[in-house]
């Protein structure tokens, strides 16, 4: 990178006993880019997500983000300065609409207490940037359900517009198309491409083609290290990457174009 990260993780390390979950990891995200983190089950990325986003304490390592050290900084704190992880919502109100949920999001990213309903009723600028958000994530057609009428995919997007309501520097979208069809993830796949224009964003995401259309750079997790980072392309051609995670899947690609020549 030719200027500082936005996020850099040295040499993070996180133990369960006997386990090393995370390895002396270095990672780093620059400002404006999607970052993808991917790696076989039980490499470890769910642990680093945790560390990052400060819902795990580091053993060792040092975490900056901004040009500020935050390694011991909880995790309330991390998102006030705009790192934040997503589909980590603590509560969604069932009896509320899917716009309510929204504003009351925006709400709470701006200092006021979440149980005031009636003001949040009454003020019009959180239901108008509730509606831009929804809007954002296309739920702007679905803003008067209730959260149940919701399906999978587009509970997800609701999670994201929420996530969103903070105005966050950096993403942390964990899994994001997880239980998800053709179609939803499609739909997530676009949104999470239209999130560069506001944010960074650092996907972990186990749909492998998915993130090589989707990252700028890829880090591969095996085994709680960090093995290889660079473009997809390069990753993708990766001997070490191919024989520790995509095995076959590194050569579809290049065999359905050989096929189609």
């Amino acid at each position: 990178m030719t200027e500082l990260p936005l996020l850099a993780a040295r040499g993070l390390v996180k133990r369960f006993g006997g386990l090393v979950a995370t390895d002396h990891v270095d990672l780093f995200v620059g400002r404006g880019e999607i970052h993808a983190l991917i790696g076989p089950n039980g490499a470890g990325k769910t642990t680093l997500v945790a560390q990052l986003g400060g819902q795990l304490p580091c053993d060792e390592g040092r975490i900056v983000f901004a040009g500020d050290d935050i390694t011991r900084l909880p995790t309330h704190l991390r998102a006030r300065r705009g790192l934040v992880r997503s589909f980590q919502i603590t509560r969604l109100f069932a009896s509320a609409s899917v716009l309510e949920n929204v504003a009351l999001a925006v709400q709470a990213a701006r200092g006021s207490s979440l149980g005031a309903w009636r003001p949040v009723r009454r003020e019009r600028a959180l239901f108008d940037a509730a509606r831009t958000l929804l809007d954002d994530v296309g739920l702007a057609a679905q803003a008067q359900l209730a959260i149940g009428a919701l399906s999978h995919g587009q509970r997800r997007a609701l999670e994201v517009a929420m996530t969103l309501a903070g105005e966050p520097a950096l993403v942390m979208l964990d899994e994001p198309m997880a239980g998800m069809g053709h179609e939803e993830s499609a739909r997530m796949e676009q949104l999470i491409a239209g999130l560069r224009r506001r944010c960074t964003v650092l996907l972990i995401e186990h749909d492998v083609d998915a993130v090589f259309r989707l990252a700028d750079r890829v880090s591969v997790l095996v085994e709680g290290r960090v093995v290889a980072t660079g473009s997809p392309a390069a990753v993708r051609a990766d001997p070490g990457v191919i024989a520790a995670y995509l095995g076959d899947a590194a050569e579809a690609p290049e065999a359905a174009d050989a096929a189609s020549a």
